[in-house]
């Protein structure tokens, strides 16, 4: 079976990150690479670090990283790298989604861990949103009839969300950015029966493990954290109250002055727009302020933010609104060469992060400071070329599916039964998998043999897909010009960016294999405080990066 925590073999074709880097003799500082082997074991990072700045640029493959060290040795990346160390072997989750991606970073666990698998996902224990049935002009049953259903932590949870057009109708979600929760509509939330009564159940609700936040909060210090929808309240912790100031304009609304129905993604230069939102937040809490400067509660100990900017760039095939119309997305070739749009997107986050070296030097911040850079999930495929697009319809034709399974597919697909057709309907919906697996592109398709010792039995726990069809490399599920998805369990998919960075730290490469789960007991690390009160880190054995 292909494991869910291990590479599957390379599909990056690319010469080895030590290579790309040391190739050019004007590499800001890094011929000091060359007396800096990789060593195993060790803690990557001394204690006694003030703060921390995460930046998550969604995308980010290790070979971007390298390519882009090599190209612009007088860059921010490579000024990072001058003075830090690169995982070049280093994977996201599978699945590779945003969310379990993002939970990865500050839990220090897989979804068998922290119980989710994706931002768009399911749960057999729960009911629709009173939205799902009144935006429809139907009366609302409330937690009755056939219990499972599809959970929507995106855009669907926010209070201005236009269940006809899909479409968010400005960055505010609805409410005050800052405010996550005047953001969020409880009507729009998924509901479970709890002592007898129908209630919405919030994203951190979701979450089955302690966050950094939360700690870090615990121990004194401010919390804070930019993202791309509210929805991302989830990383808050089971508390709720992880996160002092978590700043979530949303990405998928409404380009202002834009073509109606056009959003954020829809556009390389309007996303830009909308990262450069997040940007000042983080500007913002380096200076001391929170996120909208409206107060001056002291610079957080974790802050950090999300990009948008390069993972657009990946998908996007042609010029959107206020773009230059002769830009295309994606990349030239196998060896990840960025075309002209994802240049540009590279570029502006180049920028931004010589923005917050440079704010932080100005704040007598940056000796104090720990930077990380990763990614949540890379993009597949890199190279256009490998591109296989197909329908997700087949997979509802799955015998057990019934009125109220789900199925989610973007480069991979995850089916769930309906919940009392599950057990019933089982083999028969694996024999459909199997028999279509030519016509799906399917490579492997886990069942639940395969998935209990990795995530947990389907028949066990409410949240584990009933299947996992790991699809060829280079397939999306899309009817449009797309170019590229994340999610599945390819190489392009996983294998991403990750940069510890500091004054005080000697340029290096670590060739180890590692995994973006391991930031969050090095960040606690850095701060003096102990990994191990993450629940993740003791159920995982979740180490702290090497040196």
């Amino acid at each position: 079976m292909v494991s869910p925590f291990l590479t599957t073999g390379k599909q990056i074709r690319m010469r080895s990150l030590r290579n790309y880097l040391l190739s050019s003799a004007t590499a800001l500082a890094l011929a000091s690479l060359h007396a800096a082997p990789a060593i195993a074991g060790g803690q990557a990072v001394r204690s006694g670090y003030e703060h921390v700045l995460l930046i998550s640029v969604d995308g980010l493959h290790a070979i971007d990283l390298a390519n882009w060290v090599q190209n612009h040795p007088d860059s921010n990346f490579a000024r990072l790298a001058g003075s830090g160390i690169i995982y070049p072997n280093a994977f996201t989750t599978a699945p590779s989604d945003s969310y379990p991606g993002m939970i990865a970073q500050v839990t220090g666990a897989s979804p068998k861990t922290a119980g989710l698998f994706y931002d768009d996902s399911y749960d057999r224990t729960e009911y629709p949103s009173k939205a799902s049935y009144t935006s429809a002009g139907q009366a609302d049953p409330g937690c009755t009839g056939t219990v499972g259903t599809e959970v929507t932590n995106f855009e669907e949870l926010d209070k201005s969300y236009d269940f006809t057009s899909g479409l968010v109708a400005d960055i505010t979600g609805g409410g005050t950015l800052g405010q996550v929760l005047t953001q969020l509509d409880p009507d729009n939330m998924q509901r479970k029966l709890v002592n007898g009564v129908c209630k919405p159940v919030y994203p951190h609700e979701y979450l089955r493990t302690n966050t950094i936040f939360e700690i870090i909060k615990g121990a004194g210090g401010i919390t804070a954290w930019s993202d791309k929808h509210p929805a991302y309240e989830v990383l808050s912790g089971p508390s709720g109250k992880g996160i002092d100031d978590l700043f979530a304009p949303e990405i998928n609304s409404q380009i202002p002055g834009g073509p109606a129905g056009d959003d954020y993604t829809t556009s390389y230069s309007a996303v830009r727009t909308y990262d450069t939102v997040k940007v000042n937040a983080v500007l913002n809490w380096i200076d001391g302020y929170n996120s909208t400067r409206t107060a001056a509660p002291g610079v957080p100990a974790i802050f950090g933010m999300n990009f948008q900017a390069v993972s657009v760039g990946q998908k996007l095939a042609k010029a959107g609104y206020g773009d230059d119309p002769s830009l295309t997305g994606g990349y030239l070739d196998s060896n990840a060469t960025p075309g002209n749009a994802l240049t540009l997107q590279f570029q502006f986050v180049d920028a931004a992060l010589g923005q917050f070296v440079q704010e932080l030097k100005a704040k007598g911040l940056d000796g104090s400071t720990l930077i990380i850079v990763s990614a949540k999930h890379g993009q597949s495929p890199i190279d256009v070329k490998d591109r296989v697009i197909q329908s997700d319809a087949p997979f509802q034709q799955t015998p057990g599916y019934g009125t109220s399974g789900f199925e989610i597919c973007d480069d991979e697909a995850l089916i769930w039964l309906q919940p009392d057709l599950q057990q019933a309907e089982y083999d028969a919906a694996k024999a459909y998998l199997l028999a279509n697996a030519a016509t799906l592109h399917i490579q492997e398709l886990l069942d639940r043999t395969s998935l209990t010792p990795q995530y947990g039995d389907p028949f066990e726990n409410s949240r584990v897909p009933d299947f996992i069809a790991v699809t060829n490399h280079g397939v999306i599920c899309t009817g449009g010009s797309k170019l590229a998805e994340h999610g599945g369990f390819s190489d392009d998919d996983r294998n991403v960016a990750l940069l510890v960075s500091a004054p005080d730290i000697k340029a290096q490469i670590v060739e180890t294999l590692s995994y973006t789960t391991q930031i969050a007991p090095t960040i606690l690390a850095a701060l003096g405080l102990d990994p191990n009160k993450l629940k993740g880190v003791r159920a995982e054995g979740t180490a702290v990066l090497g040196k």
